[in-house]
């Protein structure tokens, strides 16, 4: 017996965004949910191989991963954005290389990261100096503080916990995490305090540490999060996400 049916307009509808998320990343994709974000948004996830150890040399060879990680999403349709979720990755391999990898297979959507993100969370809330906290050792995060300062941001301050397995950035625990980005934002050589890395769990001490240091606090999944929607024209504020999400 063969049945009727009817289509409907589907997923076009919709806003869509997609996150390129590393095999080992453990914290990025909940943080995204506790955004809570507008039903007309579609949120879609792909995985990408990475190594088990973060060095220069394993977050480079994520490279030729790239398009086939993007691929992953459905074609039946556009995408408005696509964020490659890796802050010192997008770092070393550079981020108009990162977008055009993942244009190989999306070559409509717009595509961001951590890194770019950051930058541009800078520059909406007027921060030329930034206190810095890394879960990595100072090689990998060397980088990332060199691309700062390229756009116009001094790193004045930076404090690290000196770890390179991913599943144990995964478990530094939340009070670990305050004081390390309390201690190095409340220096009065910077104007922010940011917490580098999507598998840190930062996102959920953002709003006591900028009580505790009263000054804008940033993380890696916000500030993606954040971009994200700015390029898909969304700008309503979203509480307990900190100052950067109360911006118009």
């Amino acid at each position: 017996m063969q049945l009727p049916y009817r289509l409907n307009e589907g997923s076009d509808a919709r806003r869509k965004l997609g996150l390129i998320v590393l095999k080992t990343d453990e914290t990025i994709e909940r943080d995204f949910r506790a955004l809570r974000l507008p039903d007309d948004l579609w949120l879609y996830h792909s995985r990408i191989p990475s190594a088990l150890e973060v060095t220069v040399e394993t977050l480079s060879e994520m490279e030729q991963a790239l398009p086939t990680a993007a691929g992953l999403f459905p074609t039946a349709s556009t995408f408005d954005v696509i964020g490659y979720a890796c802050t010192s990755g997008a770092t070393v391999l550079g981020e108009s290389r990162v977008e055009a990898m993942v244009q190989q297979a999306h070559p409509e959507a717009r595509v961001t990261n951590p890194m770019t993100a950051l930058k541009a969370a800078c520059r909406a809330l007027g921060i030329t100096r930034l206190g810095m906290v890394s879960p990595y050792v100072e090689k990998v995060s060397d980088a990332l503080r060199q691309r700062l300062e390229q756009a116009n941001v001094q790193v004045t301050s930076f404090g690290e916990f000196g770890e390179k397995e991913e599943w144990k950035v995964a478990r530094i625990d939340r009070h670990s995490i305050i004081r390390a980005m309390v201690e190095v934002g409340s220096s009065d050589t910077c104007d922010a305090v940011f917490a580098s890395c999507t598998n840190l769990r930062a996102f959920e001490a953002i709003e006591e540490v900028e009580s505790l240091i009263d000054k804008p606090a940033l993380c890696s999944n916000q500030v993606l999060a954040w971009h994200m929607l700015r390029v898909t024209g969304v700008a309503d504020p979203i509480a307990g996400a900190g100052r950067l999400f109360s911006l118009a």
